[in-house]
């Protein structure tokens, strides 16, 4: 069984469900997706930051506690989607590595992103957007440790012995809409900027595939084939003038 974990926010509802479909769509082998929840996560004790975009900003870092530190598992930010089959990056993991992960090496184009939150630079931004944990590795990562060190530590990877227990996956499966050109070749796309559910955002790279299965979640009738701008755009609702 893979075990996949995202994060997920009270404000992008409709993201977390698009990228669980989009997972099961395109997968050989059998899932298993939990979302990290605040309210499913007692022992996690962290007030909000002025500076956090995401409800699950810090608490993507308890599932290896989650996993009870047996195993490997998947975290992936909400505001993503698959274009190819899991099982592909599942099958990459190496053993002699703690952590595996897209190492973005790149410098924002705005400062500014989605909900108006600041688009902070740092060194490996991203590279927590998409992990594969070795969670028997990752034993300090506890509920207390990860509720009171700080953003950078925990998101540089400074809990770790060295960086050589990071292992590299192919950028294709964490390519950031907005700062990378458009790539065909996607296996998973992350909208790191703002997502199509965000207004602003609606004609982003890759939009058009986002609302394609977000109709199909929605919607059995096959007659409404956009619910970009209105999702009641020419349909009539009884008891409504």
């Amino acid at each position: 069984m893979i075990n996949v974990f995202i994060g997920y926010d009270e404000g992008e509802k409709a993201a977390y469900y698009v990228l669980a479909e989009s997972i099961r769509k395109y997968a050989s082998e059998p899932v298993s997706i939990t979302p990290v929840s605040l309210n499913n996560i007692p022992k996690f004790n962290r007030e909000m930051q002025d500076n956090q975009s995401t409800q699950f900003a810090f608490s993507r870092f308890m599932v290896p506690y989650m996993s009870n530190y047996v195993g490997w598992s998947i975290f992936m930010d909400c505001d993503m989607m698959f274009r190819g089959d899991i099982v592909e990056l599942w099958n990459m993991r190496e053993d002699k590595y703690a952590l595996m992960c897209c190492k973005h090496d790149y410098t924002p184009k705005t400062d500014v992103k989605f909900r108006g939150a600041k688009n902070e630079t740092f060194e490996k931004k991203n590279w927590s957007s998409m992990m594969m944990f070795n969670n028997e590795h990752c034993w300090q990562l506890t509920p207390d440790y990860v509720s009171r060190v700080s953003g950078l530590q925990l998101h540089q990877f400074k809990w770790m012995a060295h960086n050589d227990l990071i292992g590299s996956i192919p950028l294709e499966w964490n390519w950031l809409v907005s700062e990378y050109d458009y790539n065909p070749d996607a296996k998973n796309v992350h909208w790191t900027l703002g997502g199509p559910w965000f207004n602003d955002y609606k004609d982003s790279d890759y939009a058009n595939e986002w609302f394609d299965i977000y109709h199909d979640i929605v919607f059995t009738d096959p007659i409404i084939k956009d619910t970009r701008f209105d999702p009641f755009k020419g349909t009539t609702m009884e008891g409504k003038d």
